[in-house]
């Protein structure tokens, strides 16, 4: 079983990102727009990545790579 821990600082970078790039967004425009792009830019099943992998992806959706 994965440590749920990991999950606290997960959810507190993506907060911060959705924040800082998206506030005007709800949670589930911005979560269904970047799984839209995840899917059709970088042919990726948004239901696989591990958590660190996701914020990868979830920066560079945000224009910071």
């Amino acid at each position: 079983m994965r440590d749920p821990n990991r999950l606290y600082g997960f959810y507190a970078e993506l907060a911060n990102l959705h924040a800082k790039y998206f506030p005007d967004l709800r949670t589930g425009q911005l979560l269904t727009n970047f799984h839209s792009w995840l899917f059709s830019v970088k042919g990726v099943d948004p239901f696989f990545p591990e958590e660190d992998k996701y914020l990868t992806y979830f920066k560079e959706f945000c224009g910071e790579k």
